[in-house]
This record gives structure tokens, C-alpha cells and sequence, in this order.
């Protein structure tokens, strides 16, 4: 396993997603990221419309956690070049519409957030199976 892998599996571990990592590709551990990035944002959905306001924190900081901790330490720039750079920037967007929503309390951010990471998600599981998606997982070194 690689040192990113592990790197990858440490982060998923931290935010508190334990389920089948040992198990993973790093393929999968890409994908179980974005699906516990997805799970933290509806959490703090719920915290937000239950007024829970240190609950709605900690689900961002976790949402956040596995963005800076997983997803873009993943990122190859050296393979991945402009491509690799633009996903940074992305998940350094999606950190400001988090930070944004848990400030001003409002779901705005969170539905942009959770839109985005969306798109991600289904585009990351669709390139297992897509010719040249390779390339695109160049940009991931996990």
C-alpha cells in the first residue's frame, strides 16, 4: 500500500468512517471520502434546521477535516498538472461555502456544497469503468 493510501485510510479513520477501509483500492478510499464528505454536509443539514449550533460546527469541521486531511492531499499535481490544481481549488471553494453556512446559519452553502460534492462523487465512480479514466485518477496519487 502506498504512503498515500495509508494517508488517505489515517484521514478516513479520523473523521470517523471506519466501515471497509482495510479493504479499499484507493479507488474505493477516494469514493468513501466523497461519501463521508456527503454524509457530514447532511448532517450538519440536520444540526441547522434543529438550531443545534455546536452539533451543525462540529459536522462542518468534519466535512472539512476530510477535504483538507483526505481529498486534497490525495491530489497529484506532478501527474495530475492543471487538472489536479482546478480539483484543489474546487475544494478549497467547497471549504469557504462550508465555513460561510456554519457562520451565517444558513443552508444555502450547504446545498452548494453538497451539489458540488455530488457531481464529484458521481464523476469519480464513473471513471472506474470509462477508457482513459486513468487520466483523470493520474491527478489522485491516493
Amino acid at each position: 500500500m502506498t504512503k498515500n493510501a495509508q494517508r488517505a485510510i489515517s484521514a478516513y479513520v479520523q473523521t470517523g468512517i471506519e466501515t471497509g477501509v482495510p479493504e479499499a483500492d484507493s479507488h474505493r478510499l477516494i469514493q468513501m471520502l466523497f461519501e463521508g464528505l456527503l454524509a457530514a454536509i447532511a448532517d450538519a443539514r440536520v444540526k441547522l434546521a434543529a438550531g443545534d449550533i455546536p452539533g451543525r460546527g462540529q459536522a462542518i469541521s468534519k466535512a472539512i477535516a476530510i477535504i483538507e486531511h483526505g481529498l486534497q492531499p490525495s491530489l497529484d499535481t506532478e501527474k495530475g498538472g492543471e487538472l489536479a490544481e482546478r480539483m484543489n481549488a474546487l475544494y478549497s471553494y467547497i471549504i469557504t461555502r462550508l465555513l460561510q453556512a456554519n457562520l451565517r446559519a444558513q443552508e444555502d452553502g450547504l446545498n452548494e456544497a453538497t451539489r458540488l460534492v455530488s457531481e464529484l462523487h458521481a464523476g469519480w465512480k464513473a471513471i472506474k469503468t470509462v477508457e482513459g479514466g486513468e487520466n483523470i485518477r493520474d491527478a489522485m496519487r491516493a
